[in-house]
């Protein structure tokens, strides 16, 4: 039995010179299926060795495309801020005009403002007075004693801003007591 292990090196050389000899044996022989066995082995290692470099790459891709998305989320938004940038520097250029021009103008700077707002999923948030306080979207500043009900905006201090129905910056008011 000792005889019998030989060097593993030896073994593999002495099955790869046995692989041509062995695709010459008849079907069916011992030496037919292990090279039969052997081909399949590599073929499927090979399948799998390619699927594994494919799920990698798919999850380097997908990795980057995440990435680009959370860099460039904000493109839309920007490009429509330009434009109102643009009609800013109009107005700091135009040292002509006289007040009513000048309040014109920034009105429809504004309206660009909120424009692009909309355009973007953002809406403004500017209850009106009488309005029942929600904590959700409000914040109190102050408690004031008003002739209208308890728990109603008196006055609005601040906007409040919404991002998709997400609260970026609640309207500060000053609420009834009650």
């Amino acid at each position: 039995m000792t005889e019998q292990h030989q060097d593993p090196i030896s073994e593999d050389t002495a099955a790869s010179q046995a692989i041509p000899e062995a695709s010459s044996a008849p079907e069916g022989t011992p030496e037919a299926l292990l090279a039969a066995a052997e081909a399949k082995v590599a073929e499927l290692q090979d399948a799998y060795l390619r699927a594994k470099a494919e799920g990698e790459n798919m999850r380097r891709r997908a990795a980057e495309d995440v990435s680009k998305a959370h860099k460039f989320a904000v493109e839309k938004f920007a490009r429509e801020l330009i434009a109102v940038s643009d009609s800013l520097d109009a107005a700091l250029a135009d040292t002509a005009a006289d007040a009513a021009t000048l309040r014109s103008g920034v009105e429809l700077t504004q309206k660009q403002l909120l424009a692009a707002f909309e355009r973007s999923g953002m809406k403004v948030e500017n209850p009106a007075t009488g309005d029942k306080f929600d904590p959700n979207q409000h914040q109190a500043i102050a408690m004031v004693d008003a002739d209208q009900p308890g728990n109603t905006v008196v006055n609005v201090l601040q906007k409040g801003y919404q991002l998709s129905d997400r609260v970026l910056r609640p309207a500060m008011v000053t609420v009834a007591n009650g």
